[in-house]
């Protein structure tokens, strides 16, 4: 590998950290603005719900939001002193229309149409309008589609620091923990650092190929993904050269050695974790097809320089920044605990893979109590005015109230199609027909009786849709609907690509069609045993459902990165094979090897997940709480007892048809018995 020797060389390694500050410059420079938002967005497209957002342009109300104002008094009727105040707001507002109020006295509705093209702060206004002046026990909250899209939008704010501080504190903590040096941590730190920043410049690229704007939910996810999977890089690097030092006069000869002997296992890891977000392009949801193609993007990003730009800046520093525990040639650290774990392993191997398999079996059964879909009032993990809004609405009114049908109809018919729909199971309500400025279509609201994302709610849209077939329903309901029936069919379209391009990459990588299987099983069965127990730590926190994203979304990112950990380890153990002989001996010396180092770098990646849920939106809370157990399943049990296990059973049948053939006989029993050999004892047991 010339480039190991390339960039850890004395002029080579300077070059490399100039050309990599110049990259991070000029995407900063040239990093364009997002693109401007558009009907439809977020919406899957050929869907009714995604064609009626586009058509509301072509009506006299064009896209112009509808706010709810909700007013309450729970300790009774409303008096008249409310009645007064809520009717001063309405003309003060200029709202004609009187105010609803509830059959039971104790609320009121008023609804107020917002300007065309009215944002966040619209609504910001309204809700400040609201809260003045009202008379004691009277509260008045807004609700409706705008105000649901600014407590999202509000959501994120600040989201980016946020995520980077959380994450970076996280990254900081646990290697300054895993090198134990005080300087050591920072240069893997800083490197990734830049590399996230680099990727945050590179994403409204990615928007704009795409048609849809890399969110702040994009950005965090691809965010997380950039400092997991370059931490992950950085400890495998790291610690191979650690290992080098102990064999290597020269520090810069060292650390090439280190490139080169990491180098394809990374690239392997890196190709996985790639080529599985990029099928995500086979999905029909706009929004998943922007995540793949940032989430490959980072990963490149990370990839490059977690291999290039890393060790030209180790290259810089001298040994002593592993200081207080430099490595010299001639010391060695013990095996330790994961030497002990390795001679278990080869002890009792079919115990070892009975037990693991059980407990992963067990821990599936949460999946027993696994639903999906959240209405739009749980998308939240903390409370919002919307949210608090909309339920005190449906205890006085219909639940739909907040967010209505919207029904593209010809205007010809628009008069019996309005009678009709005022038949059809769940409707509550239906409004008069809109015409559009050229008179051939129309629009009618329709108030269903249960919330957007309910199962009463879906099914009044299907009767809705079954009713009037040529008609077009969109609205928030609609758009929840098709939303999820949508991304059921991209989980069963892109899940089963995920796991064909994973076996190829471990097929190509090991020469094997056995191993990769075999792994492959380990990582299905790894995360339906996360997901099983993701459900029952939601069920805990009193979370009912999982985001209808959610399922895909950790699958893909567990499949991939819990085949990184795997591969981290069979790549070694096929190597420690060929060299030293015997596949149980190799195993054990590949689990006694990279023990440490993985096992942080899972921690780490499991840790900086978690960091998801410092976001007040309840998906990717779920996807951080699934992947981090997951990964911690993965690097704690899968890698350290299932593969081994598996591997030490099988012998070289393991690598079958690959031709691998033991060079030496080893077997693996005890390392205190010395039926392993010696080299065991000598491997590191640090990153």
């Amino acid at each position: 590998m010339p480039v190991a020797r390339g960039v850890t060389s004395r002029f080579g390694s300077i070059l490399v950290l100039l050309f990599a500050l110049g990259i991070a410059a000029l995407a900063v420079l040239t990093s364009p603005g997002q693109p401007a938002a558009q009907p439809g967005d977020g919406l899957p497209a050929g869907k009714q719900s995604t064609r009626v957002a586009q058509l509301l342009g072509s009506f006299p109300s064009g896209t112009r939001g509808t706010a709810l104002v909700v007013f309450e008094r729970t300790d009774g009727p409303l008096t008249q002193a409310d009645h007064a105040a809520i009717d001063a707001l309405r003309t003060g507002l200029h709202i004609a229309i009187p105010a609803q109020t509830a059959p039971d006295g104790q609320a009121a509705l008023v609804t107020v149409t917002l300007p065309e093209g009215a944002g966040d702060t619209a609504v910001e206004e309204l809700r400040t309008t609201v809260h003045e002046g009202l008379p004691a026990g009277l509260t008045g909250q807004v609700t409706g589609g705008p105000a649901f899209a600014r407590d999202i939008a509000a959501a994120f704010d600040g989201a980016d620091f946020t995520l980077l501080a959380a994450t970076a504190a996280v990254v900081a903590l646990l290697l300054l923990v895993t090198y134990r040096s005080p300087v050591l941590w920072l240069i893997p730190l800083l490197v990734i650092g830049v590399a996230d920043q680099v990727v945050a410049k590179l994403l409204p690229w990615i928007a704009h190929l795409t048609g849809e704007r890399t969110d702040a939910s994009i950005s965090g996810i691809v965010s997380v993904l950039v400092f997991g999977a370059g931490t992950d890089y950085a400890l495998l690097l790291i610690s191979r050269y650690r290992e080098e030092l102990r064999r290597t006069p020269d520090r810069r000869e060292a650390l090439a050695k280190a490139v080169r002997a990491a180098g394809p296992a990374v690239l392997a890891s890196a190709a996985t974790v790639i080529l599985a977000v990029l099928t995500l392009l086979a999905a029909d949801l706009v929004s998943n097809r922007t995540l793949g193609l940032s989430a490959a993007l980072g990963v490149a990003v990370a990839l490059l320089f977690g291999l290039v730009v890393l060790p030209a800046a180790l290259a810089c520093v001298p040994r002593a920044v592993f200081w207080p525990f430099t490595p010299h040639p001639g010391t060695r650290d013990r095996h330790g605990l994961w030497g002990r774990i390795a001679a278990l392993v080869g002890r009792r191997p079919g115990a070892v893979l009975i037990a693991g398999t059980l407990l992963l079996l067990a821990v599936t059964t949460g999946l027993g109590q696994a639903k999906i879909g959240l209405k739009q009032t749980e998308v939240f993990r903390t409370k919002v005015e919307s949210v608090t809004a909309s339920e005190a609405l449906a205890r006085h009114f219909s639940a739909g109230a907040a967010q209505p049908l919207v029904v593209v109809v010809p205007a010809a018919s628009a008069p019996s199609d309005a009678a009709a729909l005022s038949s059809v199971e769940g409707v509550d309500q239906v409004g008069r027909p809109e015409l559009s400025t050229d008179g051939s279509l129309a629009q009618v609201r329709v108030q269903v009786k249960g919330e957007a994302g309910s199962a009463e709610a879906d099914a009044t849209v299907k009767r809705v849709r079954d009713r009037l077939p040529g008609a077009l329903v969109g609205g928030a309901p609609a758009e929840d609907l098709d939303q999820r029936d949508t991304a059921l069919r991209d989980a069963r379209v892109v899940g089963p690509l995920v796991l064909a391009v994973v076996l190829v990459v471990l097929i190509l990588l090991l020469r094997a069609l056995v191993a990769p299987v075999l792994l492959l099983l380990t990582v299905i069965l790894s995360y339906a045993a996360s997901l099983g127990a993701a459900t029952y730590v939601f069920r805990l926190v009193g979370i009912p459902a999982l985001d209808t994203a959610v399922p895909l979304l950790s699958f893909l990112f567990l499949v991939a990165l819990g085949v990184d950990y795997n591969i981290f380890l069979v790549t070694r153990a096929r190597e420690e094979t060929l060299s030293r002989g015997g596949t149980p001996a190799g195993m054990a010396r590949a689990l006694t090897a990279t023990g440490g180092v993985i096992t942080s770098a899972g921690i780490l990646l499991a840790a900086v997940f978690t960091v998801l849920g410092v976001l007040p939106v309840i998906a990717l809370t779920q996807i951080g709480i699934i992947v981090g157990i997951g990964v911690l399943l993965d690097t704690l049990l899968v890698r350290t007892a299932l593969v081994p296990a598996i591997g030490t059973l099988l012998g070289d049948r393991f690598w079958w048809p690959g031709g691998m053939r033991s060079s030496g006989g080893g077997s693996v029993r005890d390392i205190e018995g010395s039926r392993v050999p010696a080299e065991v004892v000598r491997s590191s047991d640090r990153p």
